[in-house]
């Protein structure tokens, strides 16, 4: 089996629909695919209903979170109910707080010469679209400023960089215990991916483990084999799951779907923990 769990749809920040992003895992060879767009469970109901046949769709999302030391956390949650009434308050908080940040950055954009209207970026995102850097990214390579989503960033979107502005993430703590409540669970994405900035300890990672943590994505594409052999050696001494994916988000980066999969005994370890809401096979 060839199980992929971590894909981005024009929901979030990819640039295939939920249904051309299933057609695609198919297409590609894929048994198993999950949906997981930024802080968001919009695409699940078109994702299910296009799903082709033998293909099954394990419903997600990535959560936007952040450690008591400040450091960005992203969290691959599955299985929930997406009606949770914690879940649905966070998710549109922290879609407002993406569209209340992009706003000020596009503005800033504005205000220095650049081509990029704020009012006309937000109108063509959907009501329920998580906005993100990369929709500012894409303004940007339509523009001609650069040729890629990954310059955008290099030039003006990153860290550091002139029109970077933070944003306000949920607790990792209360991500783990809102999922888990939601009858979900939650795998670390790309937990020791040095090149994104700071990364936590493992020592971090033990604590998230004794609150709930159900898994680490090891095989990522941001790990090299020593980051991988490390964070495979922490989940079996932490009894975590140890899940792989591509972090697909169609043309927007150059990592095909399907680049990383998931040994399946270990999905199977992780649908055994969920209790919440079901996959879907087409």
């Amino acid at each position: 089996m060839r199980i992929d769990l971590h894909t981005h749809s024009t929901v979030s920040d990819g640039t295939d629909t939920p249904a051309e992003l299933v057609a695609v895992a198919a297409s590609a060879g894929l048994d198993v695919v999950a949906l997981t767009d930024h802080d968001t469970t919009a695409g699940w109901a078109e994702a299910t209903a296009a799903l082709p046949p033998g293909l099954t769709l394990v419903p997600g999302a990535e959560l936007s979170c952040v450690s008591s030391f400040g450091i960005s956390i992203h969290l691959l949650a599955y299985l929930f109910d997406p009606a949770s009434p914690a879940i649905v308050a966070e998710q549109t908080r922290l879609r407002q707080e993406r569209r209340t940040r992009l706003r000020a950055m596009a503005v800033r954009m504005a205000a220095d010469g650049l081509p990029i209207d704020a009012d006309e970026l937000l109108g063509s995102l959907g009501p329920d679209s998580p906005a993100g850097r990369p929709h500012l990214a894409q303004a940007l390579v339509r523009a001609g400023l650069v040729t890629s989503v990954d310059e955008a960033f290099a030039e003006y979107l990153g860290s550091g960089r002139g029109y970077y502005l933070p944003r306000q993430d949920t607790p990792v703590e209360t991500a783990i215990e809102m999922i888990a409540e939601a009858g979900g669970v939650t795998v670390f994405a790309h937990p020791f991916a040095r090149s994104r900035g700071r990364i936590v300890s493992p020592e971090a990672i033990v604590e998230l483990a004794d609150i709930g943590l159900t898994g680490l994505e090891v095989d990522h594409p941001n790990h090299d084999e020593a980051t991988r052999a490390e964070l495979r050696e922490l989940a079996d001494g932490l009894g975590l799951v140890k899940t792989g994916s591509s972090d697909y988000h169609g043309t927007n980066k150059t990592i095909p779907i399907g680049a990383e999969n998931t040994d399946p005994e270990q999905f199977e370890a992780l649908i055994e923990k969920a209790s919440g809401a079901q996959i879907a096979v087409g």
